[in-house]
């Protein structure tokens, strides 16, 4: 494993542990040139994965992608890191488990919305704002209303002393 700082390909794995979920492999390694530590983790790959995208260009699935998007939709909301693990490793077992190696990209969309629904709520209507591309207010107003009923975008009498 190569030294996130210095580069050299000398490193030593000092701790070896299963994560909480024992999805991965948590290895703590030292590097022998610069002394610096740091932590990988090692995964189980069932299959190798494409994503078709909407245009037709096809990618190599990156798990590492899918976290980020449904870290930046969590952004500031009290949901423990643990629970957005275990939603992300359920969503890439079923991915692997489907039998195919090429999934469209909207495949994706719909398993992270479902995670999401249940996770909370404002983090899936943020990554619902992406998934669906919404560009105007409307588009809110009307993803909303499907959710909790008809919205009429006027405040409560008790919201006027902001």
């Amino acid at each position: 494993m190569r030294c996130p700082y210095c580069g050299n390909e000398d490193t030593q794995v000092k701790d070896s542990r299963p994560t909480e979920d024992n999805t991965a492999i948590r290895r703590r390694r030292f590097c022998t040139a610069c002394g610096g530590r740091f932590t990988t983790f090692e995964r189980v790959q069932l299959r190798e994965l494409t994503i078709i995208k909407t245009n037709g260009r096809r990618v190599p699935f990156d798990r590492d992608k899918l976290m980020r998007s449904v870290q930046v939709a969590m952004r500031k909301r009290p949901v423990e890191q643990e629970r957005v693990e275990r939603m992300v490793s359920g969503i890439v077992r079923r991915l692997e488990s489907m039998g195919e190696s090429e999934i469209p990209s909207s495949m994706i969309g719909k398993l992270v919305m479902e995670g999401l629904s249940s996770l909370d709520a404002v983090a899936y209507v943020r990554f619902a704002s992406v998934y669906r591309n919404f560009r105007e207010a409307k588009d809110f107003e009307e993803f909303l209303g499907e959710l909790s009923g008809p919205f009429d975008g006027s405040m409560r009498e008790e919201d006027d002393d902001r």
